[in-house]
């Protein structure tokens, strides 16, 4: 099991910037594909980006793309999403995720049932 603790969330404005952080514990970090999700209130739970084991491969949700970039660093155990030009609609809590622990190099799970840990979630929320 992987204990995830995010950070970074809070009030910006629409165009602004944000780097959420989600650091894990666990021995298996570097064996694990991780991934993060929003929820905004009255809505289900989205993907919105994910990346591989190693950090060579990422998969992000068509709303984001350009935008958001999913990262990690596994000397420190920590996945990174930095947000850059911000919309209204992009408030949400946001949650970081860890896949399966020896996963195949390049997978990128992009769907809720492929993660096994959730964080408590970050609130990120963009004035128009």
């Amino acid at each position: 099991q992987v204990q995830l603790v995010e950070s970074g969330g809070g009030l910006v404005q629409a165009g602004g910037s944000l780097r959420l952080s989600c650091a894990a514990s666990g021995r298996t970090f570097s064996t694990t594909p991780m991934g993060w999700f929003r929820q905004a209130p009255g809505k289900e739970r989205e993907f919105v980006a994910a990346i591989s084991r190693s950090g060579d491969r990422t998969n992000s949700a068509d709303s984001v793309k350009g935008r958001f970039t999913i990262s990690r660093d596994n000397a420190v155990k920590t996945v990174f999403l930095q947000m850059n030009s911000l919309k209204a609609e992009d408030t949400a809590v946001y949650y970081c995720a860890a896949g399966p622990a020896y996963s195949d190099l390049y997978y990128t799970p992009s769907h809720r049932i492929e993660y096994d840990d959730w964080g408590q979630g970050t609130q990120v929320t963009v004035s128009s």
